[in-house]
């Protein structure tokens, strides 16, 4: 029996001009589109060619001109300066026009870059859209990286203007980020014409004469500034990606594409219609902050919530619920690590009894793989549909979800359930012959990608073949490996330098890890593969556990090691783990597998930019000598 995902489906992969062509009447344009595929200089295709458009248009003033101006486009708030703003679409987009008006004065045209270095606050987002009403490509960074990677990026993007702040709040500590921005100009060889500080009262910044600009005394004299049409094919922003090292990879993103998926994606993945209230609890450093804090939502005529604070301590693990209760939320989405340190902080979920949140429809978790335990203590937690879901940076948007304005599929624990339309997602080996279900191998693309995925990298169009489209001809590497079912879901096991060799015997870490999860007193744990002179490589466990476990940790390391060989078998060899208090992370909630590998077979390491907290590197190589290695006994 067919339903609306079969249908989508396969008319997005059969007849993708019809598909994506119907999705883009629903959006506004200045000119009508040419092409909707333009295949004529593979592998770089584009979509909408020589159609006029503008992101900011798409966002604002189009709800506005159907009378809706007075609908709420965002809530700001704030736990950690105990503050929550709101403003309607009328209100953002003369805010966003009037800073828009700044930028032109400062020169800044179509094409320019302007780098944000922004903390959660409702600016950074009037800064971003200002950038798409003008055709200026914005390049976000998330507030606080160090001086040295800022410094990269705006070599690499050369921007005009910079956009900051005078500081970040970090639960109850202030980032100073003015001295990191100063910095960062002082080490780059591309130095900015102007920078635009928005001081905040808990920090006041140095300013620099003749350079810095004080955003209030700007904005006061500037005059708004109509949206601009733009190629569907220029370019929206540049996103680099985390984690990265020498040259940058700037993963580029469109104007018409991004609006037309985006778009889509709001009703037929989340299920969201004009008016509700949806909450991305992400940053704006990061691709769900692009995708979904600003520009979903906003096309889509939702209110959207930006948050500044933490899932815990601001002030504790209840505050997911109370934003929910406040605002009314319909959809959150966030990442899986966020609702593992909720649990560890609440275990019981006796703070959800607090709120009202009778409004609130589904939970959308990514980011890393969500855990079986999560889930289903989500589910009893929460009483509403969670739904785990599979996407990158370079890809903007879900390649595979359980698209829950097409259709509810029963979940599959482990699974973020079939491609959603637009994604001809395939399993293949080595040699890029297909596998046979169930059977582990490079997750890919076959080409085209969808639209709101990356055309290329920023400047680097070899960059961009050698690292995405090279490995398997005719594909899109996504550098995770995982198996589809008989029943076309799909499950996303690791990234493939995550597969381990333990004797010949190839292994998948996330499915080592998911056991592990699933032990009662486990909040979160973490495998890798460490060298061994026999077997190649064995995998050693990391175990933080939830709050008040007070039982013996090596009764629970002992207990952890027989779940792993009752279900996966001796050939997996799990014979190692750790209790650790935690985990060391980006910002963005993933673990830094391949760092804790590298200190666990005693190589050379470079603390990553992206590092929550550097600190946590040293008790893990602490944790690891107690157990034999990164130079231990």
């Amino acid at each position: 029996m067919t339903n609306n995902y079969d249908v989508a489906f396969q008319k997005s992969i059969n007849d993708p001009d019809g598909f994506w062509g119907e999705a883009a009447e629903n959006c506004h344009w200045y000119k009508r589109w040419d092409k909707v595929l333009d295949d004529s200089k593979t592998p770089f295709y584009r979509w909408f060619k020589g159609g006029e458009i503008n992101s900011c248009y798409n966002a604002l003033d189009f709800h506005i001109d159907k009378g809706k101006g007075e609908q709420l486009a965002l809530i700001y708030d704030s736990p950690v300066t105990d503050t929550i703003q709101t403003y309607t679409f009328n209100q953002l987009r003369d805010q966003v026009a009037k800073f828009a008006g700044l930028l032109a004065s400062q020169g800044v045209s179509k094409g320019d870059r302007v780098l944000v270095y922004m903390p959660m606050i409702a600016e950074s987002a009037i800064a971003i859209l200002a950038c798409a009403r003008i055709g200026a490509i914005h390049s976000v960074v998330f507030g606080g990286f160090a001086a040295k990677e800022l410094a990269v990026r705006i070599d690499d993007a050369k921007p005009k203007v910079i956009v900051s702040a005078s500081c970040g709040i970090e639960v109850a500590r202030v980032i100073p980020y003015k001295p990191l921005l100063d910095e960062a100009i002082n080490m780059s060889s591309n130095k900015p014409e102007k920078c635009i500080v928005f001081q905040r009262p808990q920090e006041k910044a140095e300013m620099v004469s003749g350079r810095d600009i004080d955003w209030a005394e700007g904005i006061e004299s500037a005059s708004p500034h109509e949206c601009i049409p733009l190629l569907a094919t220029d370019p929206l922003y540049i996103l680099y990606t985390s984690g990265t090292t020498g040259t940058p990879k700037g993963v580029v993103r469109d104007n018409g594409g991004h609006v037309v998926a985006l778009k889509w994606s709001m009703k037929g993945v989340y299920n969201v219609d004009p008016g509700d209230v949806y909450w991305a609890a992400s940053d704006i450093g990061w691709v769900v902050g692009h995708s979904y804090i600003i520009y979903a939502p906003l096309f889509q005529g939702c209110t959207t919530v930006l948050f500044e604070g933490k899932p815990v301590g601001t002030p504790d693990a209840g505050v997911f619920w109370r934003v929910i209760s406040d605002h009314k939320v319909k959809t959150l989405f966030t990442a899986p690590t966020a609702f593992r340190a909720i649990k560890r902080e609440d275990p019981r979920g006796n703070l959800v009894k607090n709120y009202d949140l009778s409004n609130f429809r589904s939970l959308f978790l990514a980011g890393e793989r969500t855990d079986p335990d999560t889930l289903k203590w989500a589910e009893e937690m929460l009483k509403v549909p969670v739904i785990d879901h599979w996407w990158q940076t370079e890809t903007g948007w879900s390649i595979a979800a359980n698209c829950m304005g097409l259709y509810h599929f029963k979940v599959k624990e482990g699974s973020p359930t079939k491609p959603a339309p637009g994604w001809n997602l395939q399993v293949v080996d080595s040699s890029t012959k297909p596998c046979k279900p169930g059977e582990i191998g490079a997750l890919v693309v076959k080409l085209p990608l969808p639209p709101g995925s990356l055309p290329t990298l920023w400047n680097n169009d070899e960059g961009y073949q050698n690292t995405y489209l090279k490995e398997f001809p005719g594909y899109y590497k996504t550098a995770d490996a995982g198996f589809i079912d008989e029943d076309g879901y799909v499950f996303v096991m690791s990234r493939t330098d995550d597969i381990i060799n333990v004797a010949g015997h190839r292994l998948s870490t996330g499915a080592m890890e998911e056991i592990l999860t699933d032990h009662p007193e486990v909040a979160e744990a973490a495998v890798l593969g460490v060298d061994d002179k026999l077997k190649g490589q064995v995998p050693v466990g990391f175990l933080v556990l939830n709050a008040g476990v007070s039982r013996d940790h090596a009764e629970i390391v002992k207990e952890v090691i027989q779940m792993v060989r009752d279900r996966i078998g001796p050939v997996a060899s799990f014979k190692t783990a750790t209790v650790v208090q935690r985990l060391p992370k980006t910002r963005s909630g993933k673990i830094l597998r391949g760092t804790i590998q590298k200190i666990a077979n005693s190589q050379e390491y470079k603390t990553p930019a992206t590092i929550d907290d550097p600190a946590i590197l040293g008790e893990i190589k602490d944790a690891l000598i107690d157990i034999g290695y990164a130079g231990g006994k």
